[in-house]
């Protein structure tokens, strides 16, 4: 097998099919070798430890998810948009369950600074929330329940936690409808200044 020509991109991309097919738990570095034909050591040069493989799985991930939904709402507001995004996020999910899932992890600051995917995703989804009227602070909680919403239901279908015989896609598709009958109707904030 060829050694030459391993490169970091050519060895996240590797990694990232890998987490699709097994999961990202079984993503290692001595896999990736094994998968190469190469040393463990031989990586070494293209990545520093198995975190930082990690990390680059999910800016592959994040970047290729972050298109999709780009393209889904490009042209769309309000339930449009709101139904392409979560369609293309859910989508991404399902086909890439190992890419995914390296999205999800915690990052430190010094991990994502100046990060072109995760400045993007901020954008896309504050971006069409805006369509709904929302401002700051509302915008953030909009988003982190839009995340908690979609990350959950996503969480839920990939480990087979819907069990009942309703389809999960109709129950998909009325909490969109419900999500979008929220967004519409955002509570204003309570006066909380003292009384």
């Amino acid at each position: 097998m060829a050694r030459a020509g391993i490169t970091a991109a050519k060895l996240t991309e590797a990694a990232a099919e890998m987490a699709d097919e097994v999961g990202l738990d079984r993503v290692t570095v001595s896999a990736l070798a094994r998968h190469f034909g190469v040393k463990d050591a031989s990586l070494y040069s293209h990545v520093t430890n198995l975190r930082e493989l990690r990390v680059r799985i999910a800016m592959l991930g994040g970047a290729e998810m972050t298109e999709r939904i780009a393209a889904a709402v490009a042209g769309r507001a309000g339930r449009d948009a709101l139904v392409a995004f979560a369609d293309a996020y859910r989508q991404f999910a399902l086909a890439h369950p190992g890419r995914y899932a390296a999205t999800q992890l915690q990052f430190t600051p010094e991990e994502i600074t100046d990060s072109a995917v995760v400045r993007r995703s901020a954008e896309l989804t504050y971006g069409m929330l805006r369509a709904y009227g929302l401002a700051e602070p509302d915008l953030t909680d909009a988003a982190r329940l839009l995340r908690a919403a979609f990350h959950g239901y996503v969480h839920l279908e990939l480990g087979g936690g819907f069990g009942h015989p309703r389809t999960v896609q109709e129950s998909w598709d009325r909490s969109l409808d419900a999500l979008h009958v929220l967004l519409e109707n955002w509570p204003a904030r309570p006066d909380r200044s003292p009384r």
